[in-house]
């Protein structure tokens, strides 16, 4: 099964990945743990990147593509997956869709993580990862840029029947349930 968990920064997509993948086996694809790793060891796409992220902007859609296209290559992913942080664009979405049909496969299921801004807010100023994106006022900025240029890959799925969302407010446990009962559906 070919599964999108989608959501604002600090909806929480990491760690239900991660949950699914544990109890599911389901592999996790995270292009967001894909570019920390490249800016930790300082590599050429690491430095690009890096800058991007700072400022609270998207990474461009052709390097993010060429990125998952190329992961998704690999055999660990071939019996199904977990995508966390790809799609986040309309333009991410229909690559992928290119890359899946040349696969004979399909996404077979967009779920979104819901939660309201200002828990989202206080996630991410409380998680203590050093971010230099993890101020009030990047936060902000990522969070406009989530709902004006990620947002609308929602409706994408939608008019494809693959769209679930999921309350993402409670004990990680509770989100793992409702997102569980989805998959398992």
């Amino acid at each position: 099964m070919n599964i999108i968990l989608f959501g604002p920064p600090g909806a929480g997509k990491g760690t239900q990945a991660k949950m699914i993948q544990s109890e599911l086996k389901h592999p996790q694809l995270s292009t967001g743990d894909m570019f920390r790793n490249n800016i930790k060891n300082a590599t050429p796409l690491g430095l690009k990147v890096k800058s991007i992220l700072d400022s609270g902007q998207l990474v461009g859609d052709d390097v993010v593509v060429e990125l998952v296209e190329d992961a998704l290559g690999k055999p660990e992913y071939a019996n199904g997956y977990v995508l966390d942080g790809f799609p986040r664009t309309v333009a991410q979405a229909e690559a992928l869709d290119h890359i899946l049909a040349a696969r004979s496969q399909k996404v077979d299921a967009f779920i979104t993580l819901e939660v309201a801004d200002d828990i989202l807010i206080g996630r991410l100023l409380s998680r203590g990862e050093g971010r230099a994106d993890d101020t009030e006022d990047k936060i902000r900025i990522r969070l406009d840029v989530y709902k004006n240029e990620t947002a609308p890959v929602m409706n994408y799925y939608k008019n494809k029947g693959a769209y679930f969302a999921v309350d993402g407010v409670g004990t990680i446990d509770d989100i793992f349930g409702r997102l569980k009962a989805i998959i398992e559906a």
